[in-house]
Parts: structure tokens; sequence; C-alpha cells
């Protein structure tokens, strides 16, 4: 019998596991893996390692932050994705052009990643770009918010047709704060009215198509002192107002971003108190661990409609698929395409 999930997901030291690491897995605290650049030299190992720790334990999620421009932690092997801003150009002069390219670009990324044996890629970014973030920039479709919302669904519908789920990130958006929450706190002072009117525009159009959603360690202080990723008001609205249903991820809880809320212990605790159904605790084994530990006995149920449930495509043989031959060639020409000059 398979044991329930548990809402920790954590990260691997290499390209192997480790014995240590086989014995983490077995905690039924623990129900899922992300896999960064560290745990990559190409799509077979990647396969290998998956399959690998679906021995240990056959349930556990595999997940990756594979987007596209300077987000593809498998490279390998694997296409060249351009940064989503470039499709976002196509998609001003050429509106079905950039969509059919959206929508190739989500497929492609799907059955690539399906083939190297993960359930899901934390993608598409559905951030609006305003000009002042280093880290969200050309990671964005646009920085018109009916763009991003119109991309974004191509490009989760393109994800669906390779079987894969969709993991939009980062509620209720971070393209409006210069600092990067990786090493620092952003505040978001901007009014509410304003963020619901850019912001959110892709998160409300395109909540129901979304199995996963990932909140954003930004504070938006119009509503809400706390980083939405533990504030129960915005996972509220989320959940509410946007209807959405599937699997709220917390965005790395080991982020400078996170530790507003305290130790390791208290931030596993406010994630789930305020909504979060996965935790993910990276780049920090001591940390995880406490995580682990303070998550004994909770389950979480969303989590099982993420896994990848087709037969898995052959890496040797998407080749031969038409549609993936012609999306491989627009999608890496477009890759090496210099960006525009700024005026």
């Amino acid at each position: 019998m398979t044991q329930p999930l548990g809402p920790v997901m954590l990260d691997l030291e290499g390209t192997k596991l480790t014995a240590a690491e086989k014995r983490l897995l077995l905690e039924p605290a623990v129900g899922g893996v992300i896999l960064f650049a560290r745990n990559v030299e190409n799509g077979y190992q990647v396969r290998q390692l998956c399959s690998d720790i679906r021995r240990v334990r056959a349930d556990l999620l595999i997940g990756v932050d594979q987007e596209g421009g300077r987000v593809q932690r498998i490279k390998e092997g694997m296409t060249r994705l351009p940064a989503m801003a470039r499709i976002g150009e196509c998609y001003a002069d050429h509106p079905q052009d950039g969509l059919a390219l959206a929508k190739d670009a989500g497929w492609l990324l799907g059955m690539e990643m399906a083939a190297c044996g993960l359930d899901l890629s934390f993608a598409p970014v559905l951030d609006v770009e305003s000009g002042v973030s280093s880290v969200i920039g050309d990671r964005s479709f646009s920085s018109d918010p009916q763009h991003v919302a119109d991309l974004g669904g191509a490009f989760i519908l393109g994800l669906h047709d390779a079987g894969m789920t969709a993991v939009g990130k980062h509620f209720p958006g971070h393209g409006g704060v210069a600092a990067d929450s990786h090493v620092a706190l952003p505040v978001d002072d901007r009014p509410l009215e304003v963020i619901k009117q850019r912001d959110l525009v892709p998160f409300t159009h395109l909540a129901a198509q979304l199995e996963g959603i990932m909140p954003a360690h930004v504070i938006y202080s119009a509503f809400d002192a706390r980083p939405a990723g533990f504030s129960p008001s915005w996972l509220g609205m989320l959940r509410e107002s946007l209807g959405f249903k599937g699997c709220i991820f917390s965005d790395d809880l080991s982020m400078a971003g996170a530790h507003e809320a305290g130790g390791p212990k208290q931030r596993a605790k406010a994630a789930l108190a305020a909504g979060c159904d996965m935790l993910l605790v990276c780049n920090d084994r001591a940390a995880a661990l406490e995580v682990i530990e303070t998550c004994q006995g909770v389950e979480t149920k969303r989590p099982a409609k993420l896994r990848y449930s087709r037969a898995r495509p052959d890496l040797d043989a998407l080749s031969a698929l038409g549609r993936w031959r012609r999306a491989h060639a627009k999608l890496e020409a477009l890759a090496d395409k210099p960006e525009p000059t700024a005026l």
C-alpha cells in the first residue's frame, strides 16, 4: 500500500542518491524532490536519477525549474529554450505566431521533461515585467498583463498536450519589486488596486487551468504585512476569489525572503497555516531536517494530481516527431537571436 504523501519537497546533493538521502526519502513527511543544476549531467543521467528515486519511493513527486532563457537546469541534450520575453516580442509583432510558439514551447518542454523522468517543471512564469526586477526581467512574457495571460495560457495548453501539469509563479506577481527574494525580503508598496489591475491579471485568467501555483516571498503592504506565501489573506483570495483548486507550493523556505517568519520550524508552520500544500526546503539540509520533524503526521492530498500519468516519451525518439523537430528549430533560433538594444 502506498503511504500518504507528506508536504516537504527537498533537494539532493549531487547526481546520484547517497545512502543518507535514500533513508531521508522514506520519511513520511517527505512528498517530493526538486532537482537543481548540481544534480544534472544530461537528460539520460536525470532519467536514471529519477528512476533511482522512484525505486526508493515510487509515489514521490519530482520537479525542476526548467523555464527557458537563464533558468534551465537540464541543458545537455535538451532544446535551448529562449527567454519567454523573446516569445512575448514575437506575440507583439504577430499575435497568432506568438501564441503558436508559446504553445509549442510548453509542449516541447513538457515532452523533454517527461522523457527525463520528471513529473513537473515549475513553469510558466506569470509575473508581469515592470522594468525594475532583475530576478524576473526576461523570464516574464511581457510588460503587458493581458499578453502574459494570453501567452501563459498557450504555454499551459502545450504542457497539457504533453501530459504535463502547469505550475504558475510567483503569485500575486514578483515583477513590481527590485529586490531579489533569494537574498532579501522585497516589499511592494503599490496600492492593491494597481496590483489587481496589473500583476493579478494572468493569475485571475489562468487559475482554473493551473494544477499548481507558487506564491512569492514578497510583502504587498497595502493588503498584508506578511509575505504572500505566509499570508492566509493572499492564499485565501487565491482559493476563494480566483477559485484555484490545485496545489499551492511554497517558494523555497530557505530563501532570505522567507526568514521573516522565523526559523525553519516557524516558516513551515506559517506556510502550512496560510494554506500551502507543499513546502520547498532547498540548499539547507539542517533546515530540511527540522521541517521534516515539524511536519510529521501532516498529509497532503492535492499533489497526487501533479504526477505524470502517461507512458513516458523516449528521449531518443523525440527527434522522430515532426512537431518536436519544428518546435526545436524555431525555439533554438529564437534563443540565438540577439536581445533588442535598449535605446
